[in-house]
């Protein structure tokens, strides 16, 4: 990360503004520069503060998460498994540091293959989160797509599609119609949408996400790219096998190189590039 050396000369490694240059970084798409500058942090932190001060339980959650991000569900399951119980002690269990931990662990849970539980968790964790922080707060409604994506994993696509139809125009109407949130509550009710039974609104809905994550986050964006890819998938799911294998030849070598060519999300589009060039020459 060429400007890590010049941030490191400017600010603290303890401060807030360096955990904000990360998640920066991170949000940007560079997660692997975000994990390098929280261990950076979560060292300079635990010198200053200690190892269970606030400051050094928060760089914790942020490692964990942008190495979740980075393509590692199982690493920041773990890490965030170590850190609830310290957080809970420490911090309270009410606490909103404490809140977002449990929600963290509960994502990553599920995004390293324990749908079910972490469907539990975050049904566990919802009230709490409404009783804490209030309906309308980011964190709850955070929980509550986190929710419907383990509600759709867990083999009930119908309810998370609902679920998530109801949660874009709260999103929209709380954060804006081009947040990157809102739009993500978009591409999630078109990904079940399609997973219901109905490619070809799927596609519809998806062709539309990419325009506005194109626009607003940029065309190599990693959400821009996932939006790509399932915008193909739902187009050979919709019938055109052809147009598919088109969009994934040309989306491979871009996301390839915004993520890195062993990136478990590029297994995949290869075998997706796979079936449905097959597909299309059964078409022919």
């Amino acid at each position: 990360m060429a400007l890590r050396p010049h941030v490191q000369a400017a600010l603290a490694a303890d401060s807030e503004a360096m955990a904000r240059i990360a998640d920066y970084l991170g949000y940007s798409g560079n997660y692997p520069a975000a994990c390098a500058l929280y261990q950076d942090i979560r060292r300079a932190r635990e010198q200053a503060t200690g190892a269970e001060g606030r400051g050094t339980l928060s760089a914790r959650a942020g490692l964990a998460h942008w190495s979740g991000e980075d393509g590692n569900p199982a690493g920041a399951r773990d890490q965030l498994a170590e850190l609830l119980p310290v957080c809970e002690r420490v911090l309270g269990v009410d606490d909103v540091d404490t809140l977002t931990v449990r929600a963290s662990l509960a994502r990553w849970t599920g995004a390293g293959g324990d749908a079910a539980t972490a469907r539990r968790m975050f049904a566990e964790l919802l009230p709490d989160c409404q009783r804490v922080r209030g309906n309308d707060h980011l964190d709850t409604l955070t929980v509550r797509a986190r929710l419907a994506t383990a509600t759709g994993q867990s083999g009930d696509p119908a309810t998370a599609r609902d679920q998530y139809a109801g949660i874009a125009p709260d999103r929209a109407r709380i954060l804006g119609p081009d947040h990157p949130d809102t739009l993500t509550a978009r591409a999630n009710c078109a990904y079940w949408t399609g997973e219901v039974g109905d490619p070809a609104t799927a596609r519809d809905q998806f062709h539309v996400v990419v325009a506005d994550r194109t626009r607003v986050l940029g065309a190599h964006h990693p959400d821009t790219l996932t939006a790509r890819a399932n915008l193909a998938r739902w187009t050979g799911e919709a019938g055109d096998p052809a147009a598919a294998r088109d969009q994934l030849t040309e989306l491979l070598p871009v996301r390839g190189k915004v993520l890195g060519a062993g990136h478990h999300d590029i297994s995949t589009m290869r075998d997706d590039l796979k079936r449905w060039t097959h597909a299309s020459e059964q078409d022919r």
